[in-house]
């Protein structure tokens, strides 16, 4: 393989939980080949790349020097996020990072920047929006299926992820608490159907100080939370309307996937924006509903590296990029300054309508010859 013909090589950075995910379904696809992976812990790159027999493992440097390496996909914990993207740039590579595109939106910006000074291609988690169950409702809303927008509501909650979680101290701490690890999907999902955010209010709680991990080698030991772990808020639009979102990680009722969005002729709930498909449902007044159900078979992680990998050999959007997700960041962070300060906190930060794919898009399909 050459870095100008052929699949697009694809180097993996940081080799946890989620690596197994994506480098299953990136096997999958036939327009990337992922040919290096790499972590701190040089032992789990090593078990890690058996596992998926990949041709090179080691640490960081020695994955950015590789030349069949184009796209570095960034697998690192959230506080090292730019870290990893911009030495990935400095190296000549493309970017995919998992979500948030950093900490801060100053470091957000410095990245978007630099990849375009640099002429470098930049996605960002979630993917999920490229899933068939995200495009159709994003469309059915587009065409007027439901008349004009008004409002949506979202929820997400659940117990917390140091019931399941091996090692989950970094979840309840900078850069992670439930806005920021499970906002990305459903403000994404938001902003595709909306546009961009203007305007944030919230209220939020932090019931324990501490907390015990449940689960893994680590179980009976506890760690310090820093975050809210409950936040509500609500979101206004640039484009005058609103949603109702609730994230938590405090809730013995588990409730996910919760997407509704009204307009004046009736109500479309989404599929899960955690998910690649699903049912898309509407609801008129005095109708049966309208149930479409959306195909998510041989799909998951890794469907934004397919599309970045074919707007690198052939052009077209990045559809999860990183403009959105410095957006989507920022309106994560007005929701938590909103929740810490009682005030109406406005948006720094805008995006253009994010496309569509086109409906025939099939990233199981080889393009790249």
């Amino acid at each position: 393989m050459t870095a100008s013909r052929g699949p697009v090589g694809v180097g993996i950075v940081g080799a946890g939980v989620i690596s197994d995910n994506y480098l299953t379904h990136l096997a999958s696809y036939p327009d990337v080949e992922v040919v290096a992976i790499a972590d701190r812990d040089l032992n789990r790159a090593e078990s890690v790349a058996a596992a998926h027999s990949i041709a090179q493992h080691g640490d960081t440097q020695a994955l950015l020097s590789n030349e069949d390496v184009e796209v570095v996909v960034n697998l690192t914990v959230p506080s090292v996020h730019v870290e990893v993207s911009l030495a990935a740039l400095a190296a000549g590579k493309h970017v995919w990072s998992e979500k948030p595109i950093g900490l801060t939106r100053e470091s957000g910006q410095v990245l978007v920047d630099r990849g375009r000074a640099l002429g470098k291609l930049v996605g960002v988690a979630p993917d999920t929006i490229l899933g068939a169950g995200i495009q159709q409702s994003v469309r059915a809303i587009r065409d007027g299926s439901v008349g004009q927008i008004l409002s949506a509501i979202t929820i997400v909650q659940n117990p917390g992820p140091d019931l399941w979680h091996p090692n989950p101290a970094f979840l309840f701490q900078d850069g992670a608490g439930p806005v920021l690890d499970l906002g990305p999907y459903y403000i994404s999902a938001l902003v595709y159907a909306f546009g961009p955010v203007a305007r944030v209010r919230a209220v939020g709680i932090k019931p324990r100080a501490r907390r015990p991990i449940l689960s893994g080698p680590l179980a009976g030991e506890d760690f310090e939370v820093t975050k809210l772990t409950t936040i509500s808020a609500i979101i206004e639009f640039e484009s005058g309307q609103y949603a109702t979102s609730h994230f938590s990680f405090d809730s013995p009722l588990r409730r996910a996937g919760f997407v509704e969005v009204t307009g004046s002729e009736g109500t479309i709930a989404l599929p899960d924006p955690n998910w690649f498909g699903g049912d898309v449902r509407i609801s008129r007044i005095g109708q049966e509903d309208d149930v479409v159900s959306t195909e998510s078979t041989g799909l998951g992680r890794g469907l934004g590296v397919v599309n970045l990998a074919r707007a690198i050999r052939g052009g077209g959007p990045v559809i999860a990029s990183a403009d959105l997700a410095l957006h989507v960041l920022d309106v994560m962070l007005a929701i938590e300054e909103a929740a810490a300060s009682g005030a109406t906190i406005d948006t720094l930060t805008s995006v253009a309508t994010v496309p569509l794919l086109d409906p025939d898009w099939d990233p199981l399909k080889s393009t790249i010859s």
